[in-house]
């Protein structure tokens, strides 16, 4: 990095600060990378931060979806073979003057861009899996529901398993058998957002879960923006805790293929998500209450086994 142009230190020291300031619990598992990788890290990091930022952010959903549009343009053009991913000529007119006025007003957003060119090339990230995370983003925007389970997976393959064949990249990785393990535990990951954050989305209208399980279990979505919890919610519930730990179960022998710089951050975030879902199934009712978050303690405690014990494959839930 002591040789780098000035553009591209400010540019790091950018993604840097907002990876900080986002208050992410994960953001100290960056610190188990060496410089190179965490740096990647922090990149990568400040392009999920930014692209939910936008998707998520307080303006009319047409308005977010035309930010979404700039907001690929110019990261289409920043990164190899980008221009590809624009799909449109009218993309490329929606994203015109973003390079003088910034990306959704922010002349800042462009600044992460030159470190996550440099951390996709220093480290040969495919850049398909970042446009797919923001195809994932903008599915969002649609207020969408999903009639079957696969439905829901291709959203979260999208959102959750991109980032972690990204992830995987810069951490290093030992051949094809890694992909696999790598979708499935981004899978896991995500239902286990879901089912944390099902109260919060509910409240946005927001429903994720699959409409053919809602009609299995006898429960419907109306029932879930209302709060109800009964029998038919826990069985609701059971069916997705249980597809959370198949998918735990494959998705942990990813950290057999990594290298292993990559093995204590890997394990550090397994490790967090699979006591998450524990939580959430010995309890299953309190997600409708609130979302349901980790005792610092239990945080504490992730992160003295992971910084200090030796690297095993991690405990599925």
């Amino acid at each position: 990095m002591s040789r780098a142009p000035d553009a591209l230190r400010a540019s790091y020291a950018a993604c840097r600060r907002m990876a900080r300031r986002s208050g992410s619990s994960f953001y100290p598992s960056f610190l188990l990378l060496d410089g190179p990788r965490r740096r990647a890290m922090e990149a990568v990091y400040a392009f999920l931060r930014y692209t939910d930022d936008l998707a998520d952010g307080p303006a009319p959903i047409p308005g977010r979806r035309e930010a979404l549009a700039r907001w690929r343009f110019a990261v289409a053009e920043s990164l190899p073979g980008g221009l590809s991913f624009v799909e449109a000529a009218g993309a490329r007119r929606s994203a015109s003057g973003a390079a003088d006025s910034g990306v959704d007003g922010q002349p800042d957003a462009l600044l992460l861009l030159p470190a996550l060119a440099d951390a996709c090339r220093r480290f040969r990230v495919p850049v398909e899996h970042l446009f797919a995370v923001l195809d994932g983003v903008e599915m969002d925007l649609q207020q969408r529901r999903y009639r079957t389970f696969d439905a829901l997976m291709e959203y979260c393959d999208r959102v959750a398993s991109a980032v972690g064949l990204v992830c995987i990249h810069l951490w290093g990785f030992r051949g094809e058998d890694a992909l696999r393990p790598a979708r499935c535990c981004g899978r896991a990951f995500q239902l286990t957002n879901i089912l944390r954050d099902l109260r919060e989305d509910a409240d946005r209208g927001r429903v994720y879960l699959p409409l053919e399980d809602f009609d299995q279990c006898g429960y419907s979505p109306g029932d879930l923006l209302r709060g109800v919890a009964d029998d038919r919610f826990d069985r609701l519930m059971a069916l997705q805790i249980g597809r959370a730990r198949e998918l735990f179960r494959e998705g942990v022998l990813l950290f057999d293929w990594l290298e292993r710089p990559g093995r204590r951050m890997f394990g550090m975030m397994a490790s967090t998500y699979g006591r998450l879902l524990e939580t959430i199934a010995r309890r299953p009712r309190s997600v409708l209450q609130r979302r349901v978050r980790l005792p610092l303690g239990m945080r504490l405690a992730i992160a003295a086994r992971w910084t200090l014990l030796p690297a095993q494959r991690p405990r599925v839930p």
